[in-house]
């Protein structure tokens, strides 16, 4: 199957058969477990009748390439995950909260990024098809669930994604070591999409182009620069602990 996808790991098997069971082709378990993980697991499972294999340790072993695996195995059919940024848009209950991802390759900053945004409540996330991680096996496992319960978004053309949110009336707000403002001290719309470049050469130049704002982080320490799943988790807090407290006034 073309647009098979692996999964393993509690979490992310859990997730995909709460959020998305009829995506999931079959999953493997350890032969022999009978913990209470393994055993809400086969309960879930049988109720969305997603087919079980019990296997080896050796067999999981090499179906998820020697990674930690946990005794659950799965494969999913990721053609059932897909999500139009419309369908996104057009059904928010609140001010946008998006995130964008400029050429972040690396998968487990990938994973870390979703599952950051999910626990800040990000509507999705947003992601060249090109020079992106793009989700895989490890992206979930290091995303805790996270992959299968925030929209994740691939485009084939990031600039003219950014115009059309600008339709949408959502600032289009970039992190830059240089930016004309700084995290606490930046006026931020209502609604908002928070870009971060990849770590090595920052934003691209055309989506640069295309920020309405550019907004740094302070640093206050010796280090030069933070991982990119740190400075989304800072400005998307931020973002969010100012949503609170607007609310409470």
């Amino acid at each position: 199957m073309a647009n098979q996808r692996l999964i393993y790991g509690f979490h992310a098997v859990n997730a995909r058969l709460w959020q998305n069971p009829k995506s999931i082709t079959e999953l493997y378990i350890q032969e022999g477990r009978n913990d209470a993980r393994t055993r809400d697991v086969l309960e879930k499972a049988a109720t969305e009748k997603v087919r079980v294999h019990f296997a080896a340790a050796d067999r999981l072993n090499t179906i998820s390439k020697g990674a930690r695996h946990q005794g659950v195995v799965g494969f999913i059919d990721a053609s059932k995950n897909h999500v139009h940024l419309e369908d996104v848009l057009e059904n928010l209950s609140e001010p946008a909260l998006l995130l964008v991802l400029d050429g972040i390759t690396d998968p487990h900053n990938l994973g870390a990024c979703l599952r950051t945004a999910d626990a800040m409540g990000v509507h999705a996330v947003i992601a060249p098809k090109d020079k992106s991680a793009g989700l895989n096996a490890t992206v979930s496992k290091v995303a805790c669930g996270a992959a299968e319960t925030v929209p994740y978004i691939t485009v084939t053309n990031l600039a003219r994604t950014l115009r059309e949110l600008k339709e949408y009336g959502i600032w289009v707000v970039g992190t830059d070591m240089e930016g004309s403002s700084d995290l606490y001290h930046c006026d931020l719309p209502e609604s908002v999409a928070w870009v971060m470049g990849n770590e090595g050469e920052g934003m691209r130049r055309l989506t640069r182009e295309h920020c309405d704002l550019l907004v740094s982080v302070p640093m206050f320490g010796t280090v030069e620069s933070m991982n990119v799943s740190v400075t989304a988790g800072m400005v998307l807090s931020e973002t969010r602990r100012r949503r609170v407290l607007a609310a409470e006034q």
